[in-house]
């Protein structure tokens, strides 16, 4: 007899733009239709340090639960399935039993009944519960890791180059798992824009993250910035405080960069401090880390604006008031940032300047 769900939805995020993400959802969505929806932190790859209270106390989610994901290195026997056989068909075989015994490692960790909800939203389904949801036959839907993330990566391909269709189809079956769309289990893909996906699976969809943002009230923005800023008056007064701005208007032009986790810290100490030199002279320079990016902005360039908490670049956004000329990153995707007069992509020919480019061209070297 086939299991009823008792649950409407769950969302399971791994990084505070997941969780921001989610959230903006969750805000729209109650506006449209009933029912409500639980949200699962994993701390695998995240510090979220207070963040599951202030996500209680925003009354968004029903229940706010944690989640102690586990990766494959924390079991011996699971690792004894992720080695080179020497040839490709007993390096499949071995797989099957890597994709099953990865799954079951989660199942005492997993917080809540997954079963149960109508819907399951996975950001990032290449962690560990992608693999527990295959190894439990959950149907879910999966969402993109980050802001057009196909335009820099198509990690399911890439992490399957060789044997390409054979591994697809063993997907399909259910005996091995593929994520972002691949998988027996995954409905459909949620990305931003289709059309800057590198070769994406028929099960893609489109929610463009614009459309979202348009339908969120006053009241919605403050709310977010409720949640994902942890010292909110703080970050308002060095984003608009004494010194910054004048009846209401900056003294000088603004420019924020957006710092990424790339390269080693020395390298991203020339990266950003090259970006800084550029601009320095002639504008207020903010400097807006990444969550997991954990350099020492503040020592290594005094004279700039460091906004150190740990929140999704996002929900600068959602400050009334707030706004720059000009919002630089090197990677990061920005079609959301609502903020900004003028959005510079750097991209990866200027990375190429300071590291290796096969580091990063992973799309480049993908098997056609």
């Amino acid at each position: 007899m086939k299991k009823s769900k008792e649950k409407d939805r769950v969302y399971i995020c791994h990084t505070y733009y997941h969780a921001y993400i989610a959230a903006v959802k969750e805000l729209v969505r109650r506006k449209q239709e009933k029912g409500r929806a639980d949200i699962v932190l994993s701390t695998m790859s995240n510090n979220f340090e207070n963040l599951l209270s202030r996500l209680e106390r925003s009354g968004v989610f029903g229940q706010v639960f944690m989640y102690e994901e586990k990766e494959d290195v924390t079991s011996d026997e699971v690792m004894s399935y992720h080695r080179d056989r020497g040839n490709i068909v007993a390096n499949l075989l071995q797989r099957v039993t890597y994709t099953k015994l990865l799954g079951k490692l989660q199942e005492p960790y997993i917080p809540t009944d997954l079963s149960s909800y109508r819907d399951v939203y996975v950001f990032c389904d290449s962690d560990p519960i992608g693999y527990y949801l295959n190894y439990k036959k959950i149907p879910y839907h999966a969402v993109e890791d980050g802001l057009n993330s196909g335009m820099l990566d198509d990690q399911a391909r890439f992490a399957n180059r060789g044997a390409w269709p054979v591994k697809l189809l063993m997907s399909k079956l259910g005996l091995i798992f593929i994520e972002s769309g691949y998988s027996r289990y995954c409905i459909d893909y949620e990305v931003n824009d289709i059309s800057v996906n590198h070769k994406p699976p028929k099960n893609i969809v489109e929610v463009p993250r614009k459309e979202l943002n348009d339908k969120l009230s006053s009241e919605d923005h403050s709310i977010l910035t409720d949640i994902f800023l942890e010292n909110k008056e703080q970050v308002v007064s060095q984003l608009l405080g004494t010194g910054a701005y004048d009846d209401g208007l900056p003294k000088k032009p603004q420019v924020m960069i957006l710092t990424e986790p790339l390269c080693e810290p020395e390298v991203r100490k020339r990266i950003f401090g090259d970006i800084i030199d550029q601009y320095k002279d002639s504008n207020r320079v903010i400097l807006k880390p990444h969550p997991r990016d954990l350099f020492d902005y503040e020592e290594a360039f005094p004279d700039t604006v460091v906004i150190r908490d740990r929140f999704p670049m996002e929900v600068l956004g959602d400050i009334e008031g707030f706004c720059v000329d000009k919002i630089i990153s090197v990677v990061t995707q920005m079609d959301n940032v609502y903020f900004a007069k003028e959005i510079v992509y750097l991209g990866l020919d200027f990375l190429d300047k300071y590291e290796e480019p096969s580091v990063h061209r992973k799309v480049e070297n993908l098997d056609k």
